[in-house]
């Protein structure tokens, strides 16, 4: 809670993952993906409810044994490859009323600290915005890059003559890092989306940004996982 308004965390963590089968649950230096943020929620100074939204009995099996709430089973029809976050969180509001925030927390996300969701929040709050979503600064601008047709001609993404500005000249630019997405619940159930015009970011550095969704991700993670590890010994 925070001054006063009640916050709900839900992590969407769905079965038959095609890019990385059993992503979810698969041991990440030495627990399933899913419990680094179970455990990280469980930190924060704020969350009053963390639960989990799945149709999967092993992934729900594994949120229990972290620690976290699975009040409902997702339907089926919420847990294919076309559904969408939002209809998963529009769902879990339809279960659980009483709460002035909805907060997203994708197991996909293993560095992110409770401090970075406690800093979101306040962060949110302080700037009287609807919702929030954590970014991260690219490493590529965009003004440096470039569609390719089939004749392999480059056409610039965006048609500015910045691209011949020094990298120290050209704009700061965010994108989306899936590790934090906060929203009034009243706000979200008419936008039906975390992301609008009004949409604020909150910046978090890329040490902490990494998205597991290939099984590149999932190595590189691996290996930052499992020498942090050894540095605490």
């Amino acid at each position: 809670m925070i001054n006063g308004e009640r916050i709900l965390a839900i992590i969407p963590a769905r079965g038959g993952s095609k890019g990385i089968p059993g992503k979810n649950i698969r041991p990440l230096a030495g627990k399933p993906l899913l419990a680094w943020t179970i455990e990280e929620a469980k930190k924060s100074r704020y969350i009053d409810r963390l639960v989990l939204s799945s149709e999967d009995s092993e992934i729900i099996e594994a949120a229990r044994k972290y620690g976290c709430e699975v009040p409902f089973i997702r339907p089926k029809e919420l847990a294919l490859d076309q559904s969408s976050n939002a209809d998963v969180i529009l769902h879990s509001l339809q279960h659980l009323d009483g709460y002035d925030w909805v907060m997203q927390l994708q197991p996909t996300s293993p560095f992110r600290s409770a401090n970075d969701i406690d800093q979101c929040i306040e962060y949110c709050i302080k700037k009287k915005a609807d919702a929030c979503l954590s970014v991260t600064e690219t490493e590529k601008s965009p003004f440096w890059m470039y569609f390719m047709d089939q004749d392999a001609k480059l056409k610039k993404v965006i048609d500015s003559n910045k691209t011949a500005m020094n990298r120290q000249e050209l704009p700061d630019v965010f994108s989306v890092n899936g590790a934090i997405y906060l929203a009034k619940c009243k706000w979200f159930k008419r936008n039906k989306s975390f992301l609008s015009k009004k949409t604020i970011g909150f910046k978090m550095p890329k040490e902490r940004s990494l998205d597991i969704d290939t099984e590149w991700d999932f190595r590189l993670a691996s290996l930052i996982k499992n020498d942090q590890n050894i540095g605490e010994e």
